[in-house]
């Protein structure tokens, strides 16, 4: 017993020995484990469909919107190879169609997913023959086993060549082989013309020569032809708009250029500088749809056939790498703001603006280095260009936008704007450049004030703007003293030069108009203080200005003072209605007043302060206008000498004075009261009244002294801390750059028109704290400043985009709209970025499809070529636009077969059979390249 299951113990143990080494001889070669490992990977991707490869990490090709790729590293002995598989989430859609963007190899063999299987090496593709044989064989026997039907590509020879083979099952008793090489130089005349190329498809399937001339071969054809504009920068070219400079060459006698313009001449901004066109040039891609070609004579009649004859155009810009890049070597308002910043940021190191003229104040060699000032002669020009050439009567509205009263600086065409403007481009914008045009300025300023000459670019009437910043506040005054010193000396030299004149008529005066007239001599004496005349009205108010507060006669000064009781009135500009005196029955008379004085924001806070330290809030406005206030009682006191102070509040304030409602127009004496708060004890508007003198305006010291309040200012311009000018000029120059740029003509873009309103809400937000004076040295709000700059640098390159876009297409307006619009959702991400942080990777391509109207503007910008550009190339490929070949030709051939004329036509294995109406695309060949280059790929279905 024991031996016998001793011995069945020893049989099943060399059962399972027989087991344990079992050899499977299917895999017994390195080769054939290599081809387990291809089928096993393509039977997970396969299982595994588009969606679950993403997930599994599908790279996105980024030169198309729906492919993708997924990769895996395969070994066969000592190699290692590399198999991709690239496939799409939609795969409906036409590989035919060339509008949208394909892999190299789609756009060869006309297949939509596919593998590619390379060695791992440093060129990418396999050298030896008998390797890539056996390399694609392994693979097509993998395919074959797990029955997937993609098609398997290899690359072979020197990758300049981009040369493939590959291989497809097609899932029935046909398979298709596919081969691609490519010609780098010195391509044979004969296929550079497509008679010679459909001469070479033909011979593929022709059995003899002699049958390319015998025989009429059916064969598709679809061609797509690529043009390309002249660089807009070409040095040589210097191809400007087509119909403008071709007429001006034939009306020149030498056919030259001299008076040649830069692309943005007209743009807003070409006055500080000269921008780069953004676009430089255009490619058009023109495509014949498929066609039926039977002889190398239409391939010949083809070739002369003219580019407008093709069923698309598709239009791609070529924009400036400039545009979008993130290097901020760009040169514009933004840049130069951005220098204007950092100079904000070192102005508090000083108190005076002179302390940075200095070299020693500057510090260490680097700084003094990035500091040089430009010579004199380019300061003399930017004063020159600031005030001699200045417009006297600039158009403060022009470039204004809505909302930018709300950013505290300078008009753009104002004095104070245009200075800020020209600082951005002195030198190198730096705070020692600044400050040695500001001190050059503020010395040309002084010299107007002396010699009273008008300020250039600033309005010498009217009154202050307190919504701009305080130096153009100062400088708008300083024009209006500049005039009324002007006044004075002409009136004075008049008056010295005219003695005897003078003296008769003040003598005829007084005869006229009696008590009305006072001494010359009197009035000389004190001239800054006096008018010579009641009928000099300027600095007064008019009488149809004081007049219109009320229902009056239109009478002038004379005949309102024709009766006797009136003799003794001076200065009036007729009766207030039917009003009548409290105390006499005589017509209450408007007189002539002097304009309230003119006061900048820092007067107007000064004085708020001096009266708020009075602490009497009841009188407030009266100790505020106590001037004013006096010089209209005293004027009114002239034109009715018999007034009470109840006939004046009811002149100047109708509301303080209470009727009792019974009052008629004729009745006298008024009937009425004053108001509790002008009625009550120590009133400061009675005592006002009881000290103001009798005297008509053109008597009265000028309320505005033009002398004193001059000086004020050019103090005031001298010895403005440097932060404080700075604080200002960020403003002006922030406001003054983006009303410069909003004139640019962009038409009915709708985008562009929201984004420059949200860029001055954030201009007017971030500016606030400079505008209340809240900046201190190293403030974090420099860096909101700097922040600011690229906001205005992503605008201002759309603006750009805009002007040149519509520049090209003002005849068709729907194609720059729609380039712009395609440009400003690809763009659209970066404008919160920083230039640092803006992504460069992706590459802007619009593909815009013509309409026929639009095909002729496009065809102009190909302008003929001049002598200097004919040398360059021998035209050799047909198919000309405006003497121009295309860059690149795309064909393809095909030749197609139905089941009833040819050899696939027999019975198939299994019993299978074609159906006779069935075609099959039996040859295809992919045409790629120019004069110099070509490429071809051929692709064959054979019976196997």
């Amino acid at each position: 017993m024991a031996s016998t299951s001793k011995a069945n113990l020893t049989e099943d143990d060399e059962e399972e020995e027989e087991i344990e080494h079992f050899d499977d001889f299917t895999l017994a070669s390195s080769w054939e484990r290599f081809i387990s490992e291809i089928e096993a990977t393509c039977r997970q991707w396969s299982a595994d469909g588009p969606k679950n490869l993403l997930e599994k990490g599908a790279v996105h090709l980024d030169y198309s919107n729906k492919m993708y790729r997924i990769k895996s590293e395969l070994k066969d002995a000592t190699k290692i190879y590399s198999m991709e598989y690239y496939f799409g989430i939609d795969n409906n859609g036409n590989i035919s169609d060339w509008n949208c963007t394909l892999h190299d190899l789609q756009l060869c063999f006309g297949v939509k997913e596919f593998l590619v299987i390379s060695p791992q090496s440093a060129s990418g593709v396999v050298l030896d023959a008998p390797e890539s044989s056996k390399l694609l064989s392994a693979v097509a026997i993998a395919l074959s086993n797990c029955s997937c039907l993609w098609p398997a590509f290899v690359p072979v020879h020197d990758p300049s060549r981009k040369a493939f083979i590959g291989i497809q099952n097609m899932g029935t008793i046909f398979t298709r082989r596919f081969e691609a090489d490519r010609i780098g130089s010195q391509v044979p005349v004969k296929f550079m013309h497509l008679e010679g190329l459909y001469e070479l498809f033909v011979s593929k399937f022709a059995y003899w020569t002699s049958d390319h001339l015998t025989h009429l071969f059916k064969v598709y054809l679809m061609m797509k032809l690529t043009y390309r504009t002249l660089p807009n920068d070409d040095e040589n070219d210097g191809i400007q708009d087509a119909d403008a400079e071709n007429a001006e060459s034939e009306k020149m006698p030498d056919g030259g250029n001299h008076n040649r313009k830069h692309w943005d001449d007209d743009c807003p901004w070409s006055e500080w500088y000269s921008a780069e066109d953004p676009v430089k040039g255009f490619d058009l891609v023109t495509t014949w749809s498929e066609k039926v070609i039977e002889s190398s004579l239409e391939m010949a009649e083809m070739e002369n056939a003219s580019p407008h004859e093709a069923e698309k155009w598709i239009l791609t810009p070529n924009l400036s790498p400039n545009l979008d890049s993130s290097k901020g070597d760009r040169i514009g308002f933004a840049s130069q703001l951005q220098l204007l910043v950092s100079a904000l940021d070192m102005s508090f190191e000083a108190q005076f603006m002179e302390d940075f003229v200095s070299d020693e104040n500057l510090g260490s060699d680097n700084l003094k280095s990035s500091m040089v000032i430009p010579p004199p002669t380019v300061l003399d020009r930017v004063l020159k260009d600031l005030l001699l050439e200045g417009r006297q009567f600039p158009d403060f509205a022009k470039g204004k936008h809505k909302r930018s009263q709300a950013i505290k600086g300078a008009p753009l065409e104002s004095l104070f704007a245009q200075f800020c403007l020209h600082s951005l481009w002195f030198g190198n914008c730096s705070i020692r450049a600044i400050a040695v045009l500001w001190v050059e300025f503020v010395r040309e300023i002084r010299w107007y004030w002396e010699e009273s000459q008008p300020l250039p670019k600033m309005p010498a009437h009217g009154s202050i703007d307190l919504a701009t910043c305080l130096i153009n506040q100062k400088l708008q005054m300083l024009a209006i003293c500049i005039e009324k010193k002007r006044e004075l000396n002409e009136e004075f030299q008049d008056c010295l030069g005219s003695n005897d004149d003078v003296f008769a008529h003040m003598e005829v005066e007084d005869i006229q108009v009696g008590e009305e007239s006072t001494s010359f001599l009197t009035q000389s004496q004190d001239f800054d203080g006096k008018r010579d005349s009641p009928l000099i009205l300027e600095g007064f108010n008019e009488s149809r200005t004081s007049i219109s507060k009320f229902s009056t006669n239109s009478q002038d000064v004379y005949s309102a003072d024709k009766s006797t009781s009136d003799s003794k009135r001076r200065g009036s500009a007729g009766p207030v209605g039917s009003m009548k005196l409290l105390n006499s029955c005589q017509s209450l008379h408007a007189p002539f007043t002097q304009n309230a004085p003119l006061m900048t924001e820092d007067m107007h806070e000064e004085r708020l302060r001096a009266v708020e330290a009075f602490g009497d809030s009841f009188n407030f406005s009266a100790q505020l206008e106590r001037e004013t206030l006096s010089s209209d009682m005293s004027a009114f006191k002239a034109a009715n000498s018999d007034a009470a102070f109840e006939d004046f509040i009811r002149w100047h304030s109708p509301g303080d004075w209470e009727n009792d409602g019974s009052e008629a127009n004729d009745e006298w004496p008024p009937r009425g009261k004053l108001s509790q708060r002008m009625s009550g004890p120590g009133n400061s508007w009675r005592k006002i009244w009881n000290d103001a003198p009798s005297l008509p305006a053109y008597e009265q010291k000028p309320l505005l002294d033009p002398n004193r309040e001059g000086e004020k200012i050019l103090h005031y311009l001298e010895t403005v801390r440097p932060h404080q000018l700075l604080e200002q000029m960020v403003c002006t120059a922030f406001r003054a750059s983006a009303d410069t740029l909003h004139q640019t003509n962009f038409g009915s873009l709708k985008q562009m028109t929201t984004k420059m309103d949200q860029l001055y809400h954030t201009m007017a937000s971030t500016l606030r704290p400079l505008q209340a004076n809240l900046l201190s040295g190293n403030s974090e709000k420099i860096g909101d400043l700097k922040r600011l700059c690229v906001a205005l640098e992503h605008v201002e390159k759309l603006l750009t985009l805009t002007a040149s876009l519509r520049h090209k297409f003002i005849q068709v307006p729907r194609v720059y709209e729609a380039i712009f619009s395609d440009y400003y959702d690809f763009y659209l991400p970066n404008m919160g970025k920083g230039s640092a942080d803006v992504d460069i990777q992706k590459e802007f391509d619009l593909k815009l499809q013509l309409k026929m109207n639009e095909r002729q503007v496009v065809s102009n910008m190909f302008t003929p070529p001049t002598a200097n550009q004919s040398w360059r190339k021998v035209l050799s490929m047909g198919n000309l636009l405006n003497g121009h070949e295309p860059i690149l030709r795309q064909i393809v051939f095909s030749k197609r077969d139905s089941g009833s004329d040819c050899h696939y036509a027999v019975s198939t294995r299994g019993g299978l059979h074609m159906d006779d109406q069935q075609e099959i695309e039996t040859y295809r060949m992919y045409v790629c390249g120019t004069s110099n280059d070509l490429r071809v790929a051929l692709c064959v279905t054979s019976y196997d």
